[in-house]
């Protein structure tokens, strides 16, 4: 989908479905780092994606902001049927997950 426009109603609709619908006109430096993460997993569903790729999503975040993303990426997944993929070194992070896959050195174990 590249070019394609999002609407007012699709950005509306993707913050709503992480929390954010009242939080839609504020600049970044008015968020809090837990919202700014927020704002970019809503950015990624505006486009419906089949999988929805997730790097360190909660890398930058103290572990219950972290906890609440990692819900909130795992819900979103399970509701509207897409597969969730997350890298990340939290191994806590990744025991959540269905399924985990190791790359040691290069090699994916």
């Amino acid at each position: 989908m590249i070019g394609r426009r999002t609407t007012k109603g699709e950005a509306e609709e993707s913050l709503a479905a992480v929390r954010l619908a009242d939080r839609m006109h504020h600049l970044p430096a008015e968020l809090s780092g837990g919202e700014q993460q927020r704002v970019a997993i809503a950015r990624a569903l505006t486009n419906n994606p089949d999988i929805i790729f997730a790097d360190e999503p909660t890398g930058n975040l103290d572990s219950k902001t972290g906890d609440t993303i990692m819900d909130l990426l795992l819900n979103l997944a399970r509701d509207r049927s897409k597969t969730l993929l997350v890298v990340t070194h939290d191994t806590r992070l990744a025991t959540r997950g269905d399924r985990q896959l190791h790359i040691t050195d290069g090699v994916l174990q």
